[in-house]
């Protein structure tokens, strides 16, 4: 079995080839490959990627920033593995967990499994982020009648033949809900386990803001009732 880690990219230089490590040193007994989609960096993202020499990471690139959306959408066309999972490239989430992640699926128990944040260890800060979270969680729920924890988590793994049947419209953090849509929509056996989390700040290099909350819950209300 082949795990296959998509890594959107966009202006992350200071921890990239960090992440990148990790998900290289991610303990799992399984074949990977990386795939890193730098989604038109403009800060020397680009030249760090240039300078990888390993056969298992492709690198693929956009000739323009057209977002995080776009940039999953390109990587699962180039993906081989058997399991997909997204991979942020800043240290929020950790690769550690990746087995706590994929086991659902490798045991043929799950199609599809989320990483929630808010049942494992995670940095206790930012309150509204928080509440816009559980929002749009709530609504997730109530729309198609499931009972997660984290829609908007970045931890998702998805057999490969479940995210490819997705026509993935979304080309920026609308991503989130609109996978989650068309995961509860076409009854795919879902999973969610624990994970840790270590938020970063605005400071920091955070992108998402309350712009993106609004925009997700339009996509959950248009994709319930829409392809």
């Amino acid at each position: 079995m082949k795990l296959s880690v998509i890594m959107p990219v966009f202006n992350e230089k200071d921890t990239v080839l960090q992440v990148i490590e990790a998900v290289q040193n991610a303990p799992l007994e399984m074949e990977r490959e990386i795939i890193v989609v730098d989604d038109g960096s403009t800060d020397g993202t680009r030249d760090l990627l240039e300078s990888l020499d390993d056969s298992n990471i492709k690198r693929v690139y956009h000739s323009h920033n057209q977002g995080k959306g776009a940039a999953v959408a390109t990587g699962v066309r180039h993906a081989e593995g058997d399991i997909v999972i997204i991979q942020d490239a800043d240290l929020e989430y950790s690769p550690s967990d990746y087995p706590v992640v994929l086991e659902p699926i490798v045991s043929g128990k799950a199609d599809v499994v989320y990483g929630t944040r808010f049942l494992g260890s995670h940095r206790v800060f930012m309150f509204w982020h928080y509440m816009a979270n559980r929002f749009l969680t709530f609504v997730t729920n109530l729309l198609y009648n499931t009972m997660l924890t984290d829609m908007e988590t970045c931890y998702k793994a998805f057999r490969i033949d479940v995210i490819r049947s997705f026509d993935l419209k979304s080309r920026s953090f609308d991503l989130e809900p609109e996978l989650t849509a068309k995961v509860f929509k076409g009854k795919f056996k879902t999973f969610e386990v624990p994970i840790s989390y270590n938020g970063r700040s605005y400071a920091e290099g955070k992108k998402i803001t309350w712009r993106d909350a609004v925009v997700a819950l339009w996509t959950l209300i248009k994709f319930r009732f829409v392809d």
